[in-house]
């Protein structure tokens, strides 16, 4: 789920930033930076773009079934009006 090239990606961003006197912790600095955004990121209640295409589709096959039921009933609902 969580893509781990563009976390490291971002820790070494983080760690190019740094001012010049602060270089020398540079590796530390990403090492800790990346395991931090992982830590944080687990945190998240995220779903993986497949399971939520997944879930869309679902949906679209629920909403399509329950408005056929609306239909259905609608018409069971005029045809009982029509017999009163």
């Amino acid at each position: 789920m969580i893509n781990a090239k563009k976390i490291e990606d971002l820790a070494k961003q983080l760690s190019d930033n740094l001012p010049a006197g602060v270089k020398q912790f540079a590796g530390e600095f990403e090492e800790r930076s990346k395991s931090v955004l992982q830590q944080q990121l687990l945190k998240l209640d995220m779903v993986s773009r497949e399971e939520f295409e997944v879930q869309q589709h679902v949906l679209l096959k629920t909403r399509e079934k329950l408005e056929a039921l609306q239909a259905k009933v609608a018409e069971l609902e005029a045809k009982l009006s029509q017999d009163a």
